[in-house]
């Protein structure tokens, strides 16, 4: 009966490594982003966008430049299973977005998890973030914004710059 047991063990692990290894997890493919990006700002404004792997490759930092004086810088690492994501906005405030699992798929959604430096909820911070993978060079962001109860949708398609 042992040897039984034994091959049902090892079928089991290879069919679970091998699901595993054609689905790439969340924090793989936004590690897949790191370079420089452009994409237009819903004001027609350039953005630009880099993300470098830091902390030994165990979080990947954000660079984000909306073509006017001030940059923000958002952070992702995995956080058991899922990705979470603390985003330094020129608001002056830090929300902390979280997605659902740490498993791939075409898009991530983060969402809200709470946010500091906030003085009350009318106050406009981030919400919500969506990434779509579209192809290697090409990537929609589509973030959330909240000021007054008024939610307002930001989308960029950016493109790597080669």
């Amino acid at each position: 009966m042992k040897p039984l047991v034994s091959l049902g063990v090892v079928f089991a692990l290879f069919f679970v490594s091998g699901i595993c290894a054609d689905s790439p997890s969340a924090f793989d493919q936004l590690k897949s982003l790191v370079g420089q990006w452009q994409a237009k700002g819903p004001d027609g404004h350039t953005v630009t966008a880099s993300y470098e792997l830091v902390s030994g490759g165990t979080a990947l930092m954000e660079r984000l430049k909306p073509g006017v004086d001030h940059e923000m810088i958002t952070m992702y690492h995995p956080d058991n299973d899922s990705i979470l994501m603390t985003h330094y906005c020129e608001a002056n405030n830090q929300p902390r977005m979280q997605t659902a699992s740490a498993e791939g798929g075409k898009s991530l959604t983060f969402s809200f998890v709470d946010v500091a430096n906030l003085k009350n909820d009318e106050d406009g911070h981030m919400r919500n973030v969506v990434l779509t993978f579209v192809d290697k060079d090409h990537f929609n962001a589509e973030w959330t914004y909240r000021e007054k109860g008024k939610e307002t949708a930001m989308l960029f398609q950016f493109a790597r710059v080669q």
